[in-house]
């Protein structure tokens, strides 16, 4: 009898839990029934054409899509709806945000020409303007799909699973990423709307580092050398290592292949744009030499003065509105996946901006006497820049810290590059972004506190960025490769692919067009035509 009653109350407790389920999914999932009720029970069309002017009854039940009208809205239905506003609140904050970081573009021709002369104003406008639809015709033809093919598995933009072809190496029983290999015009598969949407803010991100060298080299280069060289750099260069940070290339597996931290990460670009575009803006700039006038026979240096700082400042301005795209928009999403932590991004941009602005006008202060406005609106970018890489993994006094640090080292850059490497860099661009993309590598290896948490992982590794000063000095590792890969490859990359550009078409402008200014001679007209040009101290046309 023992065994039947035991039997018995098994059972009875297997009822009891089935139906106590059964309860509980049916009180958590809405019936067909129910669903018909809330249906029938929302606002009509006439309730809705009286004027809802709380906002109370807009946006109901009636308003999700069916897929069979005479059984009405389904629980599928309803799930759908609730996936598609996910992606479609991520797809409109990426949008968003691409557009502010190409918004930027305006803020580099606002401080690029005023830190140079009236005289080359139009040649310097000109190349920002132009750098754009340079940049972005060779990556819709050949850069994209280098650089991204291998990005698929993105939750935040539907999966983006049409790019999933990588060209890979097997190497020590691992595979890495090398570039992608399909998708060129963003035909095929790869005509697809969440495709479209990282399209637009890769592109954005790739003319930024393209419009970096414009400033470098502006005064005396040649716009058609110019052209040509931009259009190489979106194409080739720039896409080859965004693969490999970004594009499932093999700088990101250094943590799933070799334990080295969450590989190399760089949350908004401090490597990707920033060192990538600096450290070609070195490499031409080194090519070109510097403009006539810039040096003595004694190799000192000769301060040549841009035309208009309230531009300066106010192109400053620009970039640091357009930063909020740049590093926040960087979650690719504002829903789910973690990406509330927009609001902590945000907050890091804005101190290390301020910081930066800080670190540079009080270095300037201290060692020159007084504040320098073009320095100090330097040190904003350079804060802005170094806190790329890091915005998504470090707190609010860490960004403090990185930006101030910014802040002066651009100031001991642009002395470094100016009078020990010998490189004339008109608006210091190699300094700030160059430079200081390299600190913001680096800092994301020392600082990042291990709270980001994006979906519980990143580049593929369970856990979160954790950087040296919170325990993990792996991750320093990882950042210390990407940084030997920038200053190792595409530093040498660059300045090769510009060597046959100067053996072929040349990248500077005659001596007789740039003691003239290269606005009539390069581009025919005159940026500011009713002024009165002063005569070029004299040793300009030495």
């Amino acid at each position: 009898m023992k065994p039947n009653r035991s039997s018995c109350l098994s059972l009875c407790l297997l009822a009891i839990g089935l139906t106590m389920g059964a309860t509980a999914y049916a009180q958590s999932s809405p019936t067909a029934a129910e669903l018909k009720n809330a249906a029938a029970k929302a606002p009509t069309t006439a309730d809705l054409q009286k004027g809802d002017p709380g906002g109370t009854i807009t946006g109901t039940i009636h308003d999700v899509p069916v897929s069979d009208s005479k059984v009405g809205p389904t629980l599928p239905d309803v799930a759908n709806q609730v996936g598609q506003n996910k992606i479609g609140i991520n797809f409109t904050w990426t949008l968003i945000a691409g557009f502010l970081v190409m918004f930027m573009q305006a803020g580099f021709a606002m401080v690029e020409s005023g830190l140079c002369r009236v005289k080359n104003a139009n040649h310097t406008y000109m190349m920002n303007f132009v750098v754009y639809g340079c940049g972005l015709f060779a990556y819709w033809l050949l850069g994209f799909a280098i650089q991204m093919r291998g990005a698929a598995g993105n939750a935040n933009l539907g999966g983006l699973n049409p790019l999933s072809s990588e060209h890979t190496l097997s190497l020590f029983g691992k595979t890495w990423g090398l570039f992608g290999q399909t998708g060129y015009f963003l035909s095929g598969h790869a005509y697809d709307v969440g495709v479209m949407v990282i399209f637009l803010f890769q592109m954005v991100f790739m003319d930024t580092a393209l419009t970096i060298v414009t400033g470098a080299c502006a005064e005396r280069w040649k716009f058609l050398t110019f052209c040509v060289s931009s259009v190489i750099m979106g194409a080739i260069t720039y896409p080859l290592f965004a693969n490999w940070a970004w594009g499932g290339g093999w700088l990101s597996q250094l943590g799933s292949n070799l334990g080295l931290g969450k590989g190399y990460c760089d949350f908004a670009g401090s490597g990707v744009v920033h060192s990538v575009g600096g450290l070609t803006a070195l490499a031409v700039a080194m090519m070109i030499g510097p403009r006539i006038g810039k040096f003595n026979r004694d190799g000192s240096s000769n301060p040549i003065i841009g035309h208009d700082i309230s531009a300066v400042l106010i192109g400053c301005f620009i970039l640091a509105f357009g930063w909020f795209g740049f590093n926040p928009g960087s979650t690719l999403g504002a829903s789910a996946n973690g990406n509330l932590r927009i609001g902590s991004v945000a907050v890091d941009t804005m101190l290390a901006g301020c910081t930066g602005t800080f670190g540079a006008m009080l270095y300037m202060w201290i060692t020159k006497g007084k504040p320098d406005a073009s320095m100090s609106g330097n040190g904003l970018l350079a804060g802005l820049v170094a806190i790329t890489a890091p915005s998504g993994f470090v707190s609010a006094t860490g960004s403090a810290i990185i930006g101030f640090i910014a802040g002066v080292l651009v100031c001991v850059s642009v002395a470094f590059v100016e009078n020990v490497l010998k490189v004339d860099d008109p608006v210091g661009a190699i300094s700030v972004h160059g430079t200081n993309g390299l600190w913001g590598v680096l800092s994301v290896g020392l600082f990042a506190d291990g709270t980001s948490n994006y979906g519980g992982s990143w580049n593929g590794v369970t856990g979160s960025v954790t950087g040296l000063f919170y325990g993990d000095a792996s991750q320093l590792a990882a950042q210390l490769i990407g940084i030997s890969t920038l200053l190792g490859f595409v530093f040498t990359f660059s300045f090769l692919l510009n060597l046959a550009l100067e053996h072929f078409v040349g990248h500077r402008v005659s001596v007789e067009t740039e003691v003239a200014g290269l606005d009539l001679p390069e581009m025919g007209q005159l940026g500011y035509p009713e002024f009165v040009f002063r005569p070029e101290p004299e040793f300009a046309a030495a």
